[in-house]
């Protein structure tokens, strides 16, 4: 090999452009905050979202005139992508840590064993004081039996309309599924309302329960849907020509398979039922009291227990305590559902190794 070709190959390559360093991001963004906060005091606003938002609008505007100059256009195009998706994260969480954090702040001032193993009972709602356990046992027992009833329903309304589920009659339900994921709580409570009027019925839970189902349905067969759909038509194909009836199939091959989906998308069902307070305010009506059988008389759940602490307070700060303390005590719900949902779905997965 000659001299020449030695020292060509050590020749670094021309081919790669300049590029801005990897902390340059950082650096913009730092610099940014400081700019915008700088231009909104000058212009005299207070608002901190205010400040947030033109420094958001100063790092992507940045980030492209400072690629475009470095590495050009076409990167400077990329990176822009990469500050809008980066900035609609920041905007999505902020609020979300800004709730919990407050909620924790607020909630941790009376959450204890008293607040938790106590009722309201006599005490009135601007007296310090009583607890939320008849809100608990209600809101169990009101969301369980939602479950129960909207939870096997959705699932197989999903089986049939992707296992079975061909002509005008799959089509009306895929229409009626759809229209009603987007009805609002209080239409679901009004329907069992006008039912409870014809019958002459007094408010009870169950009530509330079948209400809550209604709503719950509809997301249970919309995630049931999507996980058997990818579910491989390989599995399907080999389990029926063993001669395995299709019924079975489905419960011994397509079921297990997207079992962890299922799961997951039944409790994100019972994380919105579990929060809803217009079906529960017109047909559970509230209670002071313990009440444990959720088909006679009037009962409590912690989304109207938070709702009538803030609207009968008259400004005390007692009432909103309690409010504040039920409202994390219901997240600390909803996260607890979650969490065992993920351990219920990474304990039925099918295994995947040989």
């Amino acid at each position: 090999m000659s001299h020449a070709a030695v020292v060509s190959d050590k020749r670094p390559s021309t081919l790669r452009g300049a590029s801005l360093p990897k902390w340059s991001p950082w650096a913009i963004a730092g610099g940014s905050i400081a700019l915008g906060i700088g231009i909104a005091l000058a212009a005299g606003l207070d608002s901190k979202i205010q400040w947030g938002l033109i420094a958001a609008l100063l790092f992507v505007f940045g980030t492209y005139g400072i690629a475009a100059r470095v590495e050009g256009r076409r990167q400077a195009k990329d990176r822009i992508a990469t500050s809008l998706v980066w900035v609609a994260f920041i905007l999505a969480v902020v609020p979300l840590v800004s709730l919990i954090w407050v909620t924790i702040a607020r909630g941790v001032k009376v959450l204890d064993v008293y607040f938790l193993t106590h009722s309201m009972g006599v005490v009135a709602d601007t007296e310090p004081g009583g607890g939320i356990y008849h809100a608990i046992i209600g809101s169990l027992e009101q969301v369980g039996l939602a479950t129960l009833i909207g939870a096997p329903i959705g699932v197989m309304t999903a089986i049939y309309l992707v296992e079975y589920g061909r002509g005008g009659l799959a089509k009306a339900i895929t229409f009626f599924v759809d229209v009603m994921t987007g009805i609002p709580s209080i239409v679901a409570g009004l329907f069992i309302l006008s039912l409870m009027l014809m019958w002459d019925m007094q408010p009870f839970g169950f009530a509330g329960s079948l209400a809550l189902a209604i709503l719950m349905m509809p997301v249970v067969v919309r995630s049931t849907e999507e996980m058997l759909k990818l579910v491989p038509n390989e599995l399907r194909e080999a389990s029926l020509a063993l001669g395995v009836p299709k019924w079975r199939t489905i419960l011994k091959v397509v079921l297990p398979t997207s079992i962890g989906g299922i799961t997951t998308g039944i409790m994100l069902a019972v994380a919105r039922i579990a929060g809803e307070t217009a079906p529960v305010l017109l047909l559970v009506f509230g209670n002071p009291f313990i009440n444990t059988n959720p088909f006679e008389g009037a009962q409590a759940s912690l989304p109207l227990y938070i709702y009538q602490q803030f609207a009968n307070s008259a400004g005390s700060g007692a009432a909103y305590d309690r409010a504040w303390a039920a409202s994390l005590t219901l997240i600390a719900f909803v996260m607890i559902l979650n969490l065992a949902a993920r351990a219920i779905a990474r304990w039925k997965a099918p295994k995947t190794g040989r």
